[in-house]
């Protein structure tokens, strides 16, 4: 092993030990370049239509912006409250209710015994201090998370500057294909972020639609519910399905879960296999394997901002791997590999 090699393996260690040791400060850095991309998108639309520079235009959309949010609080969150509390005052009736259901149906009756008796008053005494722990995590998550909104603004507001500044730390020849990589990541991280986006959009729609049509309690909340799990692939909108189908189930009738099930799939499935991949056809395909690890990894180490920005970490990651590990490497390996053979 030549001396150059050794000191370029030294160095990728202690890289990555640094970066260990700031993974909280890169995730907020991440989390805001995410961020300022999606306030990206609006701006270079606002200023196509109208002559807008750069700052007014952010302005404007983050004035849209409270604007909306205000209408829609307003609007949804006296609701959203009153079919919260609805759900607390129901999870000390669930023993009652599910007494009387297993009556009507027999074969529920082991599911009451093995929940019954899993609920013993040992088993829920640590809930106190795992609350707590939540409650604590979730003050330190929403410290981040302005954090982050206030990073995206300033990178929002002047985003050549920092482009600039990340390419002179670039070797000098290899900036044009930087500039071109950072281009191509901020395309398909914008197009993921517009098109899931408007799919949850849709799916929260057409849930609440469906469900207040068929007349189930705490519908706006199971659609709410729905459309955020629609970010967690594979298992969100399965999940998300658990919510109304217990409600419909303990409130309603059995029937009645069973229309809520037949709803839930046809809305999974027509945003699985129409609405998400017309959407996502111009940008990256995440494959659900990788993007469900990553979420479970990140999650597990980092929190809620780590589970909020993994998916938005593999659509970058995927496109770096095909630029620069598959065009750039590979397959000048393989030309290589071609001319000497000839």
């Amino acid at each position: 092993m030549s001396g150059r090699t050794l000191l370029g393996a030294l160095a990728l260690v202690v890289l990555g030990l640094l970066a260990w040791e700031l993974r909280l400060v890169l995730l907020v850095l991440f989390g805001a370049v995410v961020l300022a991309v999606a306030l990206d998108v609006p701006i270079t639309l606002l200023r196509r239509l109208l002559p807008l520079s750069r700052p007014a235009a952010l302005i404007l959309e983050l004035v849209v912006l409270a604007v909306v949010g205000w209408l829609l609080t307003a609007l949804l969150l006296p609701e959203v409250l009153e079919q919260i509390q609805v759900l607390s005052n129901l999870i000390p009736q669930l023993p009652a209710r599910l007494h009387v259901l297993t009556s009507q149906i027999p074969q529920l009756r082991s599911l009451e015994l093995q929940l019954m008796g899993g609920a013993t008053l040992d088993r829920l005494q640590p809930l106190g201090g795992q609350l707590l722990g939540f409650a604590g995590g979730a003050a330190n998550s929403t410290v981040q998370l302005l954090l982050i909104a206030l990073l995206a603004v300033l990178l929002a507001l002047d985003p050549r500057s920092h482009q600039k500044l990340l390419l002179a730390a670039t070797p000098q020849f290899y900036r044009a294909r930087m500039q071109q990589l950072l281009g191509e990541c901020r395309e398909a991280l914008g197009g993921w972020l517009a098109g899931m986006t408007l799919s949850a959009v849709v799916v929260f729609l057409a849930s609440w639609a469906g469900l207040a049509l068929l007349k189930v309690p705490l519908a706006l909340l199971s659609a709410l519910v729905c459309a955020l799990l629609t970010f967690v692939p594979t298992i969100g909108p399965t999940a998300a399905t658990l919510l109304p189908m217990a409600v419909a189930l303990l409130l309603v009738s059995p029937a009645k879960m069973l229309q809520v099930a037949v709803l839930r799939l046809v809305l999974q499935n027509a945003e699985a296999f129409v609405l998400t991949p017309v959407l996502l056809s111009r940008t990256v395909n995440l494959l659900p394997t990788v993007a469900l690890m990553a979420q479970l990894c990140l999650g597990a180490l980092l929190g809620l901002p780590g589970l909020l920005l993994a998916l938005p970490l593999v659509v970058v990651l995927q496109v770096v791997c095909q630029e620069v590990l598959v065009h750039d490497l590979m397959d000048r390996w393989t030309r290589s590999g071609s001319t000497d053979q000839r």
